[in-house]
Parts: C-alpha cells; sequence; structure tokens
C-alpha cells in the first residue's frame, strides 16, 4: 500500500489537508493535527509518504492518536516511512507522534529530509521500540537530513534491532529530537546511551538507546529539558 498525505498550514487559514491510503488526518485544534490509521499500515512491503509545509509565518502542531505498529507482509518484510519538511521563514512545525513499534521479523526504515529557513523553528521527535511483549529480532533504520537556510546542518543514520539471536542486549529504543534553533550547548547523560548534539548550522540533535520506553522518556528528558 502507498500511503501519502499532504499538509500545508498557511498563516491566518486552516491547515490544508490531503490523504490517501491507509493513515488519515484530523484537525483537533486551531494549528494542530492528528494522524489516525484507517488501516494497517505500515505492512511489509508498503510506502508512507509525509509531506508537510509550513509557509512563512505560520505554524503547525502535527501528532499521532495512537502507535504505529510495523508487521512483516506475507511476502515482504521491509516497510518505510518519508517524511518531507519545509517550513519557511518566520514560521513554526512541531512533530512529535505515538511510537513506532517494530513486530518481530519487521524490518522499518524512516527517512526525514527537513528544509528549514533561518528564521523557522522547528522540533521533530521519534520513538522507536523493537518488539512488543516478548518479541524481538524487530530491525529499525532511520536516516536525517536537515538543511537550514540552505546550510547542510544533519546528516544522521542509525539502526536499532537485531536480525538474529547473536546480539543479545542490543538496545530496543530508540528516542531522537532534532530542534531548531536551539543554542544550549552540547550534553551526554551520566547513566545512559544518550547525549544532546549542538550542532555547526545552529540547533540540537538529541539521541538516546535505552532498553525501555520509560527509560528512554526519562532521560530523554533530562536532556531536552
Amino acid at each position: 500500500m502507498h500511503t501519502e498525505l499532504r499538509l500545508q498550514a498557511v498563516k491566518g487559514r486552516s491547515p490544508r489537508i490531503r490523504a490517501a491510503g491507509g493513515i488519515a488526518v484530523r484537525q483537533t485544534g486551531v494549528d494542530t493535527l492528528h494522524m489516525i490509521s484507517s488501516a494497517a499500515t505500515p505492512l511489509g512491503g508498503d510506502l508512507i509518504d509525509i509531506h508537510i509545509e509550513v509557509g512563512p509565518g505560520a505554524y503547525l502542531n502535527v501528532h499521532s492518536v495512537a502507535a504505529a505498529m510495523a508487521l512483516p507482509g506475507p511476502h515482504e518484510p521491509r516497510s518505510e516511512l518519508r517524511w518531507h519538511i519545509t517550513v519557511a521563514d518566520g514560521a513554526g512545525l512541531v512533530i512529535d507522534p505515538q511510537p513506532t513499534i517494530v513486530a518481530a521479523h519487521a524490518v522499518h526504515h524512516s527517512e526525514t529530509d527537513i528544509d528549514v529557513a533561518e528564521s523557522g523553528a522547528i522540533r521533530v521527535a521519534e520513538r522507536v521500540q523493537i518488539g512488543r511483549s516478548r518479541e524481538d529480532l524487530g530491525r529499525w533504520s532511520g536516516r536525517v537530513r536537515v538543511d537550514v537556510g540552505g546550510t547542510p546542518a544533519v546528516r544522521h543514520r542509525l539502526s536499532i534491532g537485531r536480525p538474529d539471536h547473536d546480539q543479545l542486549g542490543a538496545p530496543s529504543v530508540l528516542l531522537s529530537e532534532f530542534r531548531y534553533p536551539d543554542d544550549r550547548p552540547a550534553a551526554v547523560h551520566p547513566r545512559a546511551v544518550g547525549a544532546r548534539l549542538g550542532l555547526a548550522a545552529g540547533g540540537s540533535l538529541t539521541t538516546v538507546l535505552a532498553g525501555t520506553l520509560n527509560d528512554a522518556e526519562q532521560w530523554a528528558g533530562d536532556l531536552v529539558g
């Protein structure tokens, strides 16, 4: 299944929504949207494309009502989610969905491409958990590209999960957040595998690896503030 969302925020107007495939979108506030699964997705073989454009001086909040469950398909384990994000001058965007749960034997890939103006503001959070209760052997990989005012700010890749039983103790939860602007200095969590990195082009990238979502949320809260 190919799911495609096109969300556009224009100052002084309600957000424009176009949705086709397995995800619907509902406006839940003046500048707030929630994504709702209308079909089982992502399954192996599925592609989800989400295009978000925030025009000059506009503001948009994007959330989801429930966790997304990545499941293997009958013939293909891999599914893919692509974010295409543009934030204009004086605009603001928050993307903070519920976690993605990657079920056993599923392989899920996420790509996030962000172009933000120097006077824009953005916060993008991503949470991933490998496996449901007593499950493992799922895999997730992600790539983030951010340009600020046309200048490269982030080129980041990460993967978690275990393809087999030979990688016992591998982290099963990831929490990451990109924030711009953010001029706080870099910080490393003293008790966790987590850090907030200050970026030369401005902004920050926080990454936490953990064994549970509760731990990841707590440790990320210490870093993100």
